[in-house]
């Protein structure tokens, strides 16, 4: 691809996963892919050119997908999507034409608090006031309160405070930690619909955008849904990690900012 330039002694890297990973972030900034054993890198003004191509292709392409921010000629958007398909244009274009399809008919730009309040008391899920040790926004899931019922109003809830969240990234942050407590959790709590919906969000919509997911004292009645549910989250498995509380209290946060839930 006369894009790309080989770099034959410098090796760089976006780590986008892991606990320790901090990405940051500097718009049309010098940065490197690796694709299979090269490892390549984009000057500013190639990545340019390649967002202006996406943005062209979706207007001429799907014209009626709506503008503006998180539209078809958001640069920074678009930008995201070629980080996450490796710079290529049809793939990007392909995968953001789904996103803002989606954006379009989940109306996800017309969420407020006020139309989840309802299912937001139940007090199942929320955004932590506070960051992480590592700077990252944090959304809390607590197993036990969720009682599938309503798969409409817990798929919008899931997505405002994903939305949220993201909202709180500081700047030079990139991604959210996701908390899933399961003290307490029971069969009756379990729901593949949603957790599925959960992880194909990120997957699709919000990709790279998930740092971590923590399952917090699975209890044993927990692991057979699991196995269920493990085949179903791609590549978004490595990203889970099994811990105790208190490896929660110890690793991710300090004694300020600790979540109510977690405190002895």
């Amino acid at each position: 691809m006369a894009l790309l330039r080989v770099i034959p002694t410098i090796t760089l890297s976006l780590p986008y996963h892991g606990i320790a990973s901090k990405p940051k972030t500097f718009p049309f900034s010098k940065f490197s892919v690796r694709n299979s054993n090269l490892q390549m890198q984009l000057q500013p003004h190639e990545s340019r050119k390649l967002v202006v191509e996406v943005k062209e292709k979706l207007e001429k392409e799907h014209h009626s997908l709506p503008v503006g921010k998180n539209g078809r000629d958001d640069e920074d958007m678009i930008l995201w999507f070629l980080k996450d398909r490796k710079f290529s244009v049809q793939d990007a274009v392909s995968k953001l034409a789904k996103a803002i399809k989606w954006r379009q008919d989940f109306r996800v730009s017309e969420l407020t608090e006020d139309m989840v309040k309802d299912v937001a008391q139940t007090g199942k899920a929320v955004v932590h006031d506070f960051l992480d040790i590592n700077g990252r926004p944090v959304v809390l899931v607590v197993g036990s309160k969720h009682f599938p019922k309503d798969p409409k109003q817990d798929e919008r809830l899931c997505t405002f405070l994903v939305e949220e969240a993201l909202s709180k990234l500081p700047p030079g942050e990139e991604q959210i930690l996701a908390i899933i407590d399961l003290r307490g959790f029971g069969t009756q709590n379990a729901d593949i619909r949603y957790l599925t919906f959960l992880f194909d969000i990120f997957y699709y919509y919000y990709p790279k955008r998930l740092a971590q997911i923590l399952f917090v004292d699975a209890p044993f009645v927990f692991m057979p849904f699991w196995q269920l549910v493990k085949p179903l989250l791609k590549s978004y498995t490595s990203l889970v990690r099994f811990c105790s509380a208190d490896t929660v209290r110890k690793e991710y946060f300090t004694e300020e900012t600790l979540p109510s839930n977690f405190r002895d």
